[in-house]
């Protein structure tokens, strides 16, 4: 402002334009429009002035925000089908975008931000090979149905994949942890440990937590069992599980028992001669149980802390999921909570956190903050590839 005031001066002085432009690095167009708001005005002419426009030309009327929002109100529907319908009743009228009936709605109040949904973090790693039995295990629910009496059952399914031996086949009481971790229990004791089990993204075997784990993947990483989950909406990445499921549905479920006690001793006939008497193509017409033998690993009396190797530091997580670090403490997930987790130093600042020999993120020691994914601030410390 005291610059243009100078220049007003100069130029009463009889300075010229030309030089004037040259002089204050501006247009002479500029130097015009500010000598003749200064001629109109007087000082007050040369402050700056707003650049919104003084016309909207796409402004919405009052009748048509009035319109939109009674519409929301009657059907209590979203932008996309309220401009369907709108455009059905008055077609002649030319109705704005989805987005903006959607800020109008949000501007009276007649909607809200969805919150979003937390999801499995993706399982990156590539799947185990399957070249001999008991190296993965796929366990799923087959899809509950009724009984004849129309109580609900939710059957629990469990094979090797490469003998397609089927493990359990058994009706759980509630899909939850404590229930399916008591099957996979006797499971493991009748035939020992695999060393990989294979499942979908669902409870109880994956959460939202970092890495994907649940308190039952967490038993079985302390186990040495290392989880695998498909991708999802990908069951075909779990077919040979998936066919057993095919199978257990025609010879047993056409149509269900009359009770879910009847129902498992159908379950329990099947189990029997789908291992030992069903031949199987894909296993040359051998039944399951020629190719099938117990693992090695046992399944031990207490399961056990995880290990790690002295190069890391080692800490418990407390009983709210919190990660307490230099007298701070930076929340994890309440899933890991009294368990042993490990940070691998990077540098100074930055530790992978890591439970077992599985990845839950990068934590920044300096800031106190847990990433569970790799972000622009770790690129920009780390270069643009991410460590392994």
């Amino acid at each position: 402002m005291d610059l243009r005031v100078d220049l007003m001066r100069e130029w009463k002085e009889g300075e010229s334009i030309v030089a004037l432009a040259e002089i204050y690095q501006v247009s002479r167009k500029t130097i015009y429009k500010w000598i003749e708001r200064y001629e109109a005005e007087g000082v007050a002419g040369l402050a700056d002035r707003s650049r919104a426009p003084h016309h909207h030309p796409q402004t919405l009327s009052a009748a048509t925000i009035e319109q939109i929002t009674a519409a929301r109100q009657r059907w209590k529907w979203g932008p996309r089908k309220l401009r369907v319908k709108l455009g059905e009743l008055q077609p002649e009228v030319t109705w704005p975008a989805e987005s903006t009936i959607g800020e109008v709605l949000k501007r009276a109040g007649l909607s809200r931000r969805r919150r979003p949904r937390q999801r499995t973090p993706p399982y990156e790693a590539p799947f185990a090979a399957i070249t001999m039995a008991n190296q993965t295990w796929c366990a799923d629910f087959k899809g509950w149905f009724r009984t004849a009496d129309r109580v609900r059952c939710d059957p629990l399914t469990i094979s090797d994949a490469h003998s397609r031996y089927l493990l359990c086949c058994q009706i759980v009481a509630r899909a939850d942890t404590r229930h399916v971790e008591a099957l996979f229990d006797a499971t493991f004791c009748e035939y020992g440990l695999p060393d990989v089990i294979r499942t979908d993204n669902g409870p109880p075997f994956a959460s939202c937590a970092p890495g994907g784990l649940s308190r039952l993947s967490l038993r079985w990483v302390k186990l040495g069992i290392r989880p695998e989950r498909i991708q999802p909406a990908s069951p075909q990445q779990n077919g040979r599980h998936e066919r057993i499921h095919l199978t257990l549905k025609q010879e047993t479920l056409q149509p269900p028992a009359s009770t879910p006690r009847r129902q498992q001793e159908v379950f329990s006939r099947f189990q029997q001669i789908y291992n030992s008497e069903r031949p199987h193509e894909a296993l040359g017409n051998l039944p399951p149980a020629k190719l099938y033998q117990a693992s090695p690993r046992r399944m031990p009396r207490r399961v056990p802390e995880l290990e790690y190797a002295p190069d890391l530091v080692v800490r418990r997580i407390a009983n709210k999921g919190e990660l307490k670090w230099k007298g701070e403490r930076t929340f994890i997930s309440e899933v890991f909570a009294h368990e042993l987790v490990a940070l691998r130093p990077l540098d100074e600042r930055y530790y992978e956190l890591l439970f077992g020999p599985i990845r839950l993120g990068w934590f920044d020691a300096y800031r106190h903050r847990f990433h569970r994914q790799w972000n622009r601030r770790l690129a920009k410390a780390w270069g643009a590839a991410q460590p392994t």
